[in-house]
C-alpha cells in the first residue's frame, strides 16, 4: 500500500469515527450536545483535526444525514422485495419509513431537519439521497402515471405522520390505520390518473 493509500485510508477511517461519534451523542442526548469540542474530547482528537475533515457542525450533521438516506432507502427496498404484491410493497415501505423516523429519531432530525448545504430536488442531487427517493417510487409507480408527484406527496405524507408522531402530537397505536389512509389514497390516485372518464 503506497503512502498516499494508507493517509487516505486514514482519513477516511478519522470521518467514520467523528461521523459515528455525532450519532451516538444526538442519540443519546440530542444534537444540542454535538459541538466540535464535545466531539473532540469524544474521539480524542485535537479540534483542528475535526476542522481538516469538516468545515463546520453543519457539516458534520450533512455527513451523518447521508448515512441515515443510506440506511432508510436499504430499509425501503427491503421493503418492497419483502412484500407479497404491490398493495403489500406500498404498506410496507410506508410501515418502513415511520418505523426508521421512531427508532433513529436523531438520525432522522439531521435528515430532515437540521440545517444542512444538502440539495433536494435537483440536478445536484446526491446518489445516496436519490436512493431513498427511488425506493420510494418504485412502490408507487404501479399505481401512477405521475410517479413523481404522487411519491413527492407519498413522501409528503409519511413524512407528516413521522414529524407529528415523534414530536407526541398523534397517537402511536392508530400507525396502522393511519399508514392504511395513506395507502389508499395512493392507490385511488392511480385509479382516477388511469380513468380517462375521471
Amino acid at each position: 500500500m503506497s503512502i498516499a493509500e494508507r493517509k487516505g485510508r486514514q482519513r477516511a477511517e478519522r470521518e467514520s469515527r467523528i461521523v459515528a461519534a455525532a450519532r451516538l451523542i444526538a442519540e443519546r442526548e440530542g444534537w444540542d450536545a454535538v459541538t466540535v469540542r464535545r466531539l473532540a474530547e469524544e474521539i480524542e482528537y485535537s479540534q483542528p483535526v475535526l476542522y481538516s475533515h469538516f468545515e463546520n457542525r453543519d457539516a458534520i450533521v450533512a455527513a451523518v444525514a447521508v448515512e441515515g438516506f443510506q440506511e432508510l432507502a436499504v430499509a425501503l427496498r427491503e421493503a418492497v422485495h419483502g412484500a407479497t404484491g404491490q398493495q403489500d410493497a406500498l404498506e410496507n415501505v410506508a410501515k418502513a419509513y415511520l418505523g426508521f423516523a421512531v427508532r433513529c429519531p436523531a438520525l432522522y432530525e439531521a435528515m430532515f431537519t437540521l440545517p444542512t448545504d444538502l440539495r433536494f430536488a435537483d440536478a445536484e442531487t446526491r446518489p445516496e439521497l436519490r436512493a431513498g427517493f427511488e425506493a420510494l417510487a418504485s412502490a408507487v409507480a404501479p399505481f401512477s402515471v405521475d410517479v413523481e408527484n404522487v411519491t413527492e406527496t407519498f413522501w409528503a405524507a409519511l413524512h407528516g405522520l413521522a414529524e407529528l408522531e415523534r414530536s407526541g402530537r398523534i397517537r402511536p397505536s392508530a400507525r396502522v390505520e393511519r399508514i392504511m389512509l395513506v395507502v389508499r389514497a395512493i392507490i385511488a390516485s392511480g385509479s382516477s390518473s388511469l380513468d380517462p372518464s375521471a
